[in-house]
């Protein structure tokens, strides 16, 4: 490992361990029993709360995710008053990220395998821009094409046929990969 890897790294775990000690008092303040759970993903911190009971827990997911991106907000924002730099810690709690990306997934595929059977162009519910970019990906993979459309909060994604024709640019995807909003990655 070289020298900037290892600051990387360690400027990495330091924001996990800043991330987790804030969700800690957070956790003591609302009274809710909960394991804090670090690491790292992708080149970004992770701070995982795991907890064994589902009824407190569901309150800091949120309907739609909502209370896990409010925490995740906060959470970069302490980071970055502590650390002087801009965060892209992602904040989860128990799973709910990893459930989020594995219905997004299957969306995606839904709305390839209906272009292919089709031709027909197809457009998917709005999201977020953590939440397309999965999509874009996912379509890339599969060989099609994808372009969002919309302003926010009600931007989408259109799935449609590569023509051979047609050269990729830069609008097919967003550049905003910054999640639970990513997890605004």
């Amino acid at each position: 490992m070289d020298q900037n890897t290892e600051v990387n790294l360690d400027q990495l775990n330091d924001e996990a361990d800043i991330a987790a000690d804030y969700l800690e008092e957070l956790l003591d303040i609302a009274d809710y029993e909960g394991d804090i759970e670090l690491g790292i993903r992708q080149g970004r911190p992770v701070v995982q709360i795991v907890a064994d009971d589902d009824t407190d827990i569901r309150h800091l997911i949120g309907r739609d995710g909502q209370v896990v991106n409010a925490l995740q907000h906060l959470t970069r924002l302490v980071v970055q008053q502590s650390t002087g730099e801009r965060s892209r810690i992602i904040v989860d709690v128990d799973g709910y990220l990893k459930r989020k990306r594995d219905k997004l997934v299957a969306a995606a595929l839904d709305a390839v395998q209906n272009v292919l059977e089709t031709g027909e162009p197809v457009d998917l519910r709005p999201m977020n821009s953590y939440e397309r970019k999965i999509v874009h990906d996912i379509v890339r993979d599969e060989g099609l094409k994808s372009r969002s459309h919309g302003v926010e909060p009600k931007r989408f994604v259109t799935v449609y046929q590569k023509h051979d024709a047609e050269v990729e640019t830069q609008d097919d995807f967003d550049d905003d990969t910054d999640g639970v909003e990513e997890y605004n990655d």
